[in-house]
């Protein structure tokens, strides 16, 4: 434990408890009737002060001293050490920074039980009335002044909770929780003082004697006052600890209400409240893990399926939809993995792929699936998209443009129509794909786009399927029977810088027999 904090604890009950006995000290000699109890007050008067002059600081040492020890952690164990032992200290650390207000208010309260039987012993030469009165006020006057100083300690102790419950969360325990607290403050910081008023009345009543009207006027407001002000002491230090943890609790929630998931709570009480604060960090621990795996498996399979995944909407199986497909294909990288190391290999496909996916992405489309040195795009599932075709056409022209700077050879093809999209596997292992003639289509393109001029081929399809303002930058070549496939198609380039300016006016006459859908 740290030796600022075991000054600050040391000193705290120090000064509760000597300020408290002063006060009974006046209580007694001038406020309360107890002079009317003896023949020679003086007598009386002095050899309690004599004696509380001496008791009060030697308690009060021993009380510092016997804490002061109870809060010294050993040292901990050496580089030898097994695991063993140094569980075994931490532990032994653990359960002294959290009991240390349970036994800090242990060390106090033995002072005030021998005070009790001291006192009680020396005023019962002269008077039992006396003694008993006596007993009665030093026993009310330490429950209430070791209750002020173990919410002091509790209050000082924090930093060192928090310390502890970094390494180890807390648990069920058996220290006191809320309730006990709760409860605790209102019987020790207002019901003990007020049953010395209570006593004191009840007193007034058997022995009418020793009572005036003005003495029991003086000795009801006096212990009211005082039982005002300790009760407002407990009742705030108890507020301030509660209050405190569930602020931290409540800024905290703010932040991941605005999703900040990079918070969290010091936990620094031993109730419930702790509890609390450690469910709390654990709630945004599992809500970063889940961003995380969540952000993983969008990269693996697109942030609409993922998204789609995680709230739960996942079954086996598919739907038609109206989509468009864009195949793209390197060139000569078969060569390449035969004539250059793997590591050389991969990096220039993840270059390679990382402009398709910007381009890709750029135009609201979804990479379905990377196969060697070729991606699959999809636009249109698994969310809708107004102009699929359009989209896919345009990042098509893009994607080909934008390889044509950088120096890399790669067909392009595109075809759009109805497919099957969905979850295809089993319940444990599954992936969302596209399935249908437009993806069979956009390969069989893209074969056919590595030998053309323009590196990118679509199908008529796709651009009957577009809007006119993508529609126009292309234009249709005439109709081939493509590998595999049992009906022509028809062929559609895009219209090129060199084609002059009645590229546009050809290639509407060109699409003029194409069924716009």
């Amino acid at each position: 434990m740290a030796f600022r904090t075991k000054v600050i604890a040391g000193a705290l009950i120090v000064v509760s408890n000597l300020v408290g006995a002063g006060l009974l000290v006046a209580l007694a000699a001038w406020v309360l009737p107890f002079r009317a109890l003896v023949a020679d007050e003086a007598e009386v008067l002095r050899i309690n002060l004599v004696l509380f002059a001496v008791y009060a600081p030697v308690g009060a040492a021993m009380a510092f001293a016997f804490g002061w020890s109870w809060m010294r952690i050993p040292e901990p164990p050496g580089p030898r050490a097994t695991d063993a032992d140094r569980e075994r200290h931490r532990r032994r650390a653990r359960r002294v920074v959290l009991r240390a207000p349970l036994r800090l208010a242990v060390v106090q309260a033995v002072p005030w039980v021998f005070g009790v039987v001291l006192f009680t012993a020396i005023n019962a030469r002269w008077s039992a009335v006396l003694a008993g009165a006596v007993a009665a006020m030093i026993a009310l006057g330490g429950v209430t002044t070791v209750t002020v100083a173990y919410r002091m300690t509790e209050l000082a102790l924090r930093r060192e909770v928090a310390r502890v419950f970094v390494l180890e969360p807390p648990s069920e325990n058996g220290l006191p929780g809320v309730a006990v607290r709760s409860l605790g403050t209102w019987v020790m910081g207002t019901g003990a003082p007020l049953l010395g008023v209570v006593i004191a009345a009840a007193t007034s009543l058997v022995y009418a004697d020793y009572f005036t009207v003005t003495r029991l006027g003086l000795v009801t407001l006096v212990l009211t006052l005082l039982a005002l002000a300790v009760g407002f002491l407990v009742t705030a230090l108890t507020s301030t600890s509660l209050a405190a943890s569930v602020l931290a609790v409540r800024r905290a929630l703010r932040r991941v209400e605005d999703g900040d998931l990079d918070v969290t709570v010091e936990v620094s009480d031993t109730t419930e409240l702790g509890l609390l604060q450690s469910g709390f960090n654990t709630m945004v621990a599992g809500l970063r893990e889940r961003d995380r795996v969540r952000e993983l498996f969008g990269q693996q399979v697109g942030e609409d399926v993922a998204a789609a995944a995680v709230a739960g909407e996942v079954e086996l199986g598919g739907e038609v939809r109206e989509v468009a497909v864009l195949f793209v294909d390197l060139v000569g990288s078969t060569r390449l993995a035969a004539t250059r190391p793997p590591q050389e290999v991969m990096a220039r496909l993840n270059r390679f792929f990382s402009e398709v996916v910007d381009v890709v992405e750029g135009h609201d489309g979804w990479i379905n699936k990377f196969e060697g040195d070729a991606a699959l795009a999809v636009f249109g599932a698994p969310t809708d998209h107004d102009d699929a075709a359009g989209a896919a056409l345009a990042a098509a022209r893009g994607l080909a443009e934008l390889l044509r700077e950088i120096g890399v050879r790669a067909g392009i093809g595109v075809s759009a129509g109805e497919a099957v999209a969905g979850n295809i596997g089993v319940a444990r292992r599954y992936e969302y794909t596209v399935i249908g003639d437009p993806v069979n289509e956009a390969a069989r393109l893209c074969d056919l786009a590595k030998t053309s001029p323009e590196r990118v081929v679509a199908s008529g399809a796709a651009l009957a399927r577009a809007r006119d303002a993508e529609a126009e930058r292309w234009r249709v070549t005439g109709t081939q029977r493509l590998r595999g496939r049992r009906a022509d198609t028809e062929i559609v380039v895009p219209v090129g810088r060199d084609d002059g300016p009645d590229a546009a006016e050809v290639s509407g006459t060109a699409r003029s027999g194409i069924t716009r859908r």
